[in-house]
């Protein structure tokens, strides 16, 4: 038995989701290939807006312990910590 070999032309149905299979699979390698690690993707800029962002925070934490030594000032007369003053013993 002698194999006979045929050549057939590749319709273009075939030929065009070949190139969508192969599009498909580089696109799927190409985010695997350029991943890096959370290290190497900190810039100067995201440092200084981290920096920024605490101090924000820092102060933010301030203010409201502030407000809330003053509320509680003017609530009971003393401020937060303080000893309470009495005005007499109770009978």
């Amino acid at each position: 038995m002698s194999a006979i070999e045929k050549s057939e032309a590749i319709s273009r149905r075939k030929a065009l989701s070949l190139v969508g299979l192969a599009a498909a699979l580089g696109a799927a390698a190409v985010p695997s290939a350029l991943a890096v690690s959370a290290a190497e993707a900190q810039t100067i800029g995201m440092q200084r807006r981290q920096d920024r962002r605490e101090g924000r925070h820092e102060r933010r934490d301030d203010r409201r312990t502030g407000r809330t030594e003053r509320r509680e000032q003017r609530r009971t007369g003393t401020a937060v910590g303080a000893a309470p003053t009495t005005t007499g013993a109770a009978k």
